[in-house]
């Protein structure tokens, strides 16, 4: 019986906080500049009848989506005992909002073109130079408790390995649920979750780098006050990104000290998984909060527009490609965050290198 309300929390609760998120993607508040469903428009276009429509069509249907899939996964859930139906339900459910997504997108782009939205506006670009000249430093005090966590693993695990057993068990998602799976004892496998500390803290540091030199998210109509945000909310969030390494260094800490002991209890795994990955997702949605609390602000007159730029923008306005843009990293139209400038020749090198890597160590691992 625990297994099987373990079972439908995880179902519905998977599908609950997607439908959630789906709904409030297109929300104003969440929408930086105008970049309603992925199209850019005008300021004085954000409220517009076409838009309040393609909005109230897209959640018309999502809610009802939800609640179906959501019933329906609760049901099977109930009757296979498998948290399978739940991802299977959550990839359902993605797929709908995509296609709800993309047709209010192109409702949308027809209405900017037929009514003329940007003609006889003046367009321009903001930049804030001061990011050069007074870039936001990285706060590598936010680096030591990653750093502190790995070094208790390493420590510990120096200490655990000579009295390791001959087998180690680690946790995977199976159809039925989570299943242990055997490893022979060596160095990689006990250590692999240690190297993945490693691996979690050098990418997050990597990550803060490269957002602290990303392109900034400037409102031309009020290039000031939305150039201020931004420096605020990159404060915020590059040390979120940092917290949330350190979080999941402590769920992969929690991980090891589990599997060096032998320990397989089902309630003990979903504290060490559940506990970190709830408040790194707190920590990673927070920067955003005052972004949203704060709303459009004051129009500062420069009698500007943000350049219409949907033409750099593919797939619903979720992918960049612009050869002609020097940025690896650019603010999304879709979601919180940043994304990648597919057209970056720096970004496709540096993809390349890593896939070589990886392939290296994938031999390496494989003949060892």
């Amino acid at each position: 019986m625990n297994a099987v309300l373990v079972s439908l929390l995880v179902n519905s609760t998977v599908l609950l906080l997607l439908g959630a998120v789906f709904y409030a993607a297109p929300s104003p508040r969440l929408s930086p500049h105008a970049v309603l469903f992925g199209v850019r428009v005008p300021p004085g276009r954000a409220e517009a009848p076409e838009v309040h429509r393609e909005r109230r069509r897209y959640r018309a249907l999502l809610l009802p989506a939800t609640a179906v899939l959501t019933a329906v996964s609760l049901g099977l859930g109930a009757l296979t005992d498998s948290a399978l139906v739940g991802s299977v339900a959550a990839l359902v459910l993605c797929g709908v909002a995509a296609v709800l997504w993309l047709r209010a997108h192109q409702a949308l782009t027809r209405a900017k073109e037929e009514g003329g939205w940007y003609e006889e506006l003046r367009q321009g670009v903001a930049m804030d130079t001061s990011l050069r000249t007074d870039p936001v430093r990285m706060p590598w005090l936010w680096v030591v408790p990653s750093l502190l966590v790995l070094a208790v693993s390493a420590t510990a695990g120096a200490f655990a390995y000579p009295e390791l057993p001959d087998t180690l068990w680690l946790p995977e998602r199976s159809p039925s649920g989570t299943a242990y799976r055997a490893f022979a004892t060596t160095f990689w496998s006990a250590f692999s979750l240690v190297l993945a500390q490693l691996a979690v803290t050098l990418t997050m540091v990597g990550t803060v780098a490269a957002v602290l030199r990303a392109r900034a998210d400037v409102d031309a109509s009020r290039p000031r006050a939305s150039a201020a945000e931004y420096r605020r909310r990159l404060v915020l969030t590059v040390r979120a990104l940092l917290g949330v390494g350190a979080l999941v260094n402590v769920m992969l800490l929690g991980l090891s000290a589990m599997m060096w002991t032998g320990n397989r209890s089902g309630a003990l795994l979903a504290v060490v998984v559940g506990v970190p990955a709830l408040l790194a997702v707190a920590g990673a949605v927070y920067p955003f909060l005052p972004m949203a609390r704060a709303g459009a602000g004051e129009d500062e007159a420069t009698g500007l527009v943000t350049r219409d730029d949907d033409r750099f923008w593919r797939a619903a306005g979720t992918v960049y490609v612009n050869a002609d843009d020097p940025a690896v990293l650019v603010p999304k139209r879709v979601g919180l965050g940043w994304t990648v400038n597919l057209a970056n020749r720096r970004l496709l090198a540096g993809c390349a290198v890593v896939l070589v890597l990886g392939a290296a160590a994938g031999v390496v691992l494989a003949l060892g």
